[in-house]
């Protein structure tokens, strides 16, 4: 490793200061206790396994809300028994001298009437069901998606507010920062995207409007905490979850750019990928490089994430298209992986089938270098 090897260079996220420049990734793993969805021991060992001294995680998905839910499995940050359980994670996180970052969000239509109170229908910008893939219920069991009900105006200063009350709840759990989820086809990119939202109020139509609520979402955390402790991830061409927009080009350049007066700490981009369960570790060669389109656009920090080995990491970086590189399915398999990185070790393979789900196999016995 040289002097100037740019993954391993410190930087400055808002508040946050980093030794090095590997990010973990919000991955969803499905193992909170049920009921209650809540961070129990065995979440904390694996996040512990993977922190590093300097080095920042972001959770995976955390509910806002019972509406939010949408994954059996997956942990909230609404009561407070789950504040407790992630107090447990954040402790052993810093125990190892790592940074975390929670990753918030409300799924909207990604759901199913089994993980809604009551056992109401999902909730998006629009009635507009997910096509062209299936869902699974509160047990797990294969579903088709149900139709969504159009959230009604009067609702969305509650779904604001739930947001803001996760942000003053990851304070109280010891978190570092907070990253809100407006990527991959969950309920922010259901505003924001044309594809979903068909709105004819105030947040539809077009884009200043359609970007309303995210804004919103954002203005409400940074006064919950501080701007320089909350990050943004977007998905721009992303098509995960049945999305798309008619100009994404406009539409993400006018959101990082309204997101860059907010000083944020920073902002969070998935790279297009030809096929988000590929292998392969190849991006989509007719996508744009989006995180170098929206950090032009942002005048900020941005973490890119999507397909990186070390190489395209580093190229990344030294080209200044990404000032940090989050890595997921690397991390999964190699708990210390920014030292694998540093040294050049070989990497562990992951198990895909353990990715969602079960128990300690493929969750936290995967090995770390011998020393």
């Amino acid at each position: 490793m040289s002097a100037h090897d740019p993954l391993f260079q410190p930087v400055q996220l808002g508040a946050l200061s980093l030794a090095h420049r590997v990010v973990m990734a919000p991955l969803t793993r499905l193992r909170a206790r049920r009921p209650g969805d809540v961070p129990v021991p065995l979440n904390a060992t694996y996040y512990g396994q993977r922190a590093s001294r300097g080095g920042l995680i972001i959770t995976e998905a955390t509910d806002i809300s019972e509406q939010a839910r949408g994954y059996p499995g997956a942990p909230g940050l609404y009561s407070e028994e789950q504040i407790a359980g992630w107090r447990g994670v954040t402790g052993a996180i810093h125990a190892r001298g790592g940074l975390v970052a929670a990753q918030i969000w409300h799924t909207g239509r990604v759901s199913h009437a089994s993980m809604q109170p009551g056992g109401a229908s999902p909730v998006s910008s629009s009635a507009r069901p997910v096509t062209g893939m299936g869902h699974m219920d509160a047990s797990g069991r294969p579903v088709p998606f149900e139709t969504p009900r159009a959230l009604e105006e009067s609702e969305i200063p509650g779904i604001v507010a739930d947001f803001a009350q996760a942000v003053r709840n990851a304070r109280a759990a010891g978190f570092d920062a907070v990253e809100i989820h407006s990527a991959n086809g969950y309920l922010l990119d259901q505003f924001l995207q044309d594809g979903v939202n068909a709105r004819t109020d105030r947040y539809g139509g077009p884009i200043a409007n359609r970007a309303r609520l995210l804004l919103e979402v954002v203005d409400a955390a940074t006064k919950a905490w501080s701007a320089d402790r909350i990050g943004v991830r977007l998905s721009p061409w992303g098509s995960f979850n049945a999305m798309r927009d008619s100009d994404p080009g406009a539409l993400f350049d006018h959101v990082a750019a309204a997101l860059g007066t907010r000083g944020l700490a920073y902002l969070h981009v998935v790279e297009p990928r030809a096929d988000q369960n590929s292998d392969v570790n190849a991006l989509d060669p007719d996508a744009p490089d989006a995180a170098a389109r929206v950090k032009a656009a942002f005048g900020g920090k941005v973490i890119s994430a999507g397909g990186y080995v070390r190489d395209t990491a580093d190229a990344a970086i030294a080209e200044g298209r990404a000032d940090a590189i989050a890595f997921g399915r690397l991390f999964i398999a190699n708990p210390d992986l920014p030292e694998r990185l540093r040294q050049g070790a070989p990497l562990n393979r992951y198990d895909r089938a353990t990715f969602y789900g079960g128990d300690a196999r493929g969750y936290t016995d995967y090995p770390a270098l011998a020393g």
